[in-house]
């Protein structure tokens, strides 16, 4: 099955003709995904991708027009939140925001509108999710994939192509890979996630992906032991040499006080029977440890 992304989803870019929009509609086309539709105010009435994608001026038009059921948004930080609700207000309801430098105030009242309408978003500053050989939204490379039955759900987009390639290159395919983004207000948390992969008959083991900052790990790790405990499972945490109070990267990954260390989660996902591994080159010979055979 996978989650999120695949055969069926039917996505619409929100700001197909700049650059960025262009370029990775272009990617996700080539891949297989279904991109039936591209969303720029004021250029309704051309066309995209040699012609083959329409343009409208509201995402209400290519969701009458086309039965667009999904999003994924290159719009400028200044219109990305507007974007966001004007897709699930059209009546999508999986978002994708790739965006990045969008003000956490602003994210706020996003997500509790989105969260109100019964819509899930992934992100803001996420490379989005490939389910392999089905579908792929976002800007992850479609090269590095390898269908299979290991999900993935990072915080970080470099560290998500990294592992992913590694998996890869060990034989190791993937059911789908989501990237959520490492802003301190994001749409999606990694138990959002792991509960999608919970119901997924298709994902047999899960590699988490997390970093310094705020108690996210620490949260899914209790959750995991609750409610997937026999499920084998990886993790790597990033940042284990960053010092108290700088932000490393993402604008969620600060360490206040004695909490959001490397060490504290850690010990925490350790405690849940998750293996942690030392660098993400590690975690193809973990996942073997823990009995996932090549694909």
């Amino acid at each position: 099955m996978s989650i999120l992304v695949d055969r069926s989803t039917r996505l619409v870019v929100q700001g197909i003709t700049g650059r960025e929009g262009a370029f990775h509609a272009g990617q996700m086309q080539a891949y297989g995904t279904n991109v039936v539709a591209g969303v720029t105010p004021g250029k309704g009435g051309q066309s995209a991708l040699d012609g083959s994608v329409p343009v409208f001026d509201t995402c209400a038009d290519a969701v009458r027009e086309t039965g667009a059921n999904t999003s994924v948004i290159y719009v400028p930080p200044a219109g990305a939140p507007d974007a966001i609700l004007e897709a699930v207000g059209a009546g999508i309801r999986t978002v994708f925001c790739i965006t990045e430098h969008i003000p956490a105030l602003e994210m706020m009242k996003v997500v509790a509108e989105v969260d109100r309408l019964g819509a899930r978003l992934v992100g803001p500053n996420c490379p989005g999710a490939t389910s392999p050989g089905k579908a792929k939204v976002g800007i992850i490379p479609g090269s590095i994939h390898l269908p299979g039955r290991v999900g993935l759900v990072s915080r970080s987009g470099t560290l998500t192509y990294e592992v992913v390639q590694a998996m890869t290159d060990a034989g190791i395919g993937q059911s789908t890979c989501v990237g959520i983004g490492g802003d301190p207000i994001a749409g999606s948390s990694f138990i959002d996630i792991l509960s999608l992969f919970r119901d997924d008959p298709e994902t047999e083991a899960i590699v988490l992906m997390g970093e310094i900052g705020g108690d996210a790990e620490e949260r899914a790790a209790a959750w995991k032991q609750e409610h997937l405990p026999k499920t084998p499972m990886v993790a790597f945490i990033a940042g284990r040499t960053a010092p108290p109070g700088r932000r490393m990267g993402h604008a969620g990954a600060i360490i206040s006080g004695s909490g959001g260390t490397a060490q504290s989660k850690i010990a925490a996902l350790e405690a849940a029977g998750i293996r942690v591994a030392d660098s993400p080159t590690q975690i193809p010979a973990l996942l073997r440890e823990a009995g996932v055979r090549p694909s």
